[in-house]
């Protein structure tokens, strides 16, 4: 998908030998900013971020050109430990994208304290300490302990060295740029993968779906975050490409739920809608229209071909 690229771009007269070009796994824990991050390195919302754990269900995929050259941040979902199939499938999915990146980059919350999750994680990247840099975020909060966080680190991945590890905060993008210069300079050279005026590779459907998703989360995070999942039927251009038409489900196991997101008289799905078009007009060139409904799909978390459809495998 085209948009206007993050950055300065790459210089014309730069020499492919000296262009640098990675692909980045983003990985961590849920609701450790990994989402937020990826947006704050690309310039344009890229991932939805909600407070919810495990909002991100897909491998997302975030470009970033510079002079130095192209790194495609690949942002995961949360690694959560659970036996749950709807789990083990996004598990899966951030298990191969660690595995096929070049590079890692390990984001940590610094107002959590280490547990069994972080545990976990840093147990899978181990073996690949050589390859990782580690981003503290979060330290722009009062209840931040980078000191904590920093030394979990050398005692569970010594191998990955403290000048690749970096104090940030991805919601205020402060740290980011050194982050960025330390990626860089981890990076291999080769030529780009995309053309430098891409920022996202993501089908605008895909886009579409995960705005309202976002927006329906967090109006119903305490009810239903992860039950529900959104489904663009049909998505087709109009007025000589000036306008998109846009039909969307949103899609809920039960009746009870469909209530929910429906509200009284109407009320939450339309505030629902009125959202998601506001972060639509911005990202699209088009005059967005959208026909948004609640339709239930009963035990779909359990239902193989929606979720290989929704998280890959």
């Amino acid at each position: 998908m085209q948009g206007a690229g993050a950055g300065k771009g790459m210089e014309a007269g730069q020499g492919a030998k000296n262009r640098k070009a990675a692909f980045v796994a983003v990985v961590g824990r849920p609701s450790a900013g990994k989402s937020t991050l990826v947006n704050a390195f690309c310039g344009e919302k890229v991932a939805i971020v909600s407070p919810v754990p495990q909002t991100t269900r897909n491998a997302i995929r975030g470009i970033v050109n510079r002079e130095e050259g192209q790194l495609v941040f690949v942002d995961t979902p949360g690694q959560h430990l659970s036996e749950r199939k709807f789990n083990r499938k996004l598990a899966d999915v951030a298990g191969r994208t660690q595995a096929e990146a070049d590079l890692i980059l390990y984001v940590l919350d610094a107002t959590r304290p280490p547990g069994p999750e972080e545990e976990a994680v840093a147990a899978r990247l181990r073996g690949d300490a050589g390859r990782t840099l580690a981003a503290v975020n979060k330290t722009d909060s009062g209840d931040a302990r980078p000191d904590a966080v920093e030394e979990f680190l050398r005692a569970r991945l010594p191998g990955l060295g403290g000048d690749r590890c970096f104090r940030i905060s991805a919601l205020r993008n402060e740290g980011t740029e050194a982050l960025l210069k330390g990626l860089f300079a981890l990076a291999g050279t080769g030529e780009p993968f995309y053309p430098e005026e891409y920022y996202t590779d993501q089908e605008p459907s895909f886009r579409i779906a995960e705005i309202i998703r976002e927006k329906a989360i967090s109006h119903l995070r305490q009810e239903l975050p992860h039950s529900l999942y959104v489904d663009v039927a049909d998505a087709e251009l109009r007025e000589n490409n000036a306008r998109l038409w846009v039909r969307a489900f949103i899609v809920t196991e039960r009746e009870s739920q469909k209530g929910m997101i429906v509200g009284k008289g109407g009320r939450m799905i339309k505030v629902i809608r009125e959202e998601a078009l506001a972060d639509l007009k911005r990202i699209f060139d088009w005059k967005i229209e959208l026909d948004l409904r609640v339709k239930v799909s009963r035990d779909w978390r359990h239902n193989d071909a929606v979720l290989r459809r929704l998280v890959g495998g």
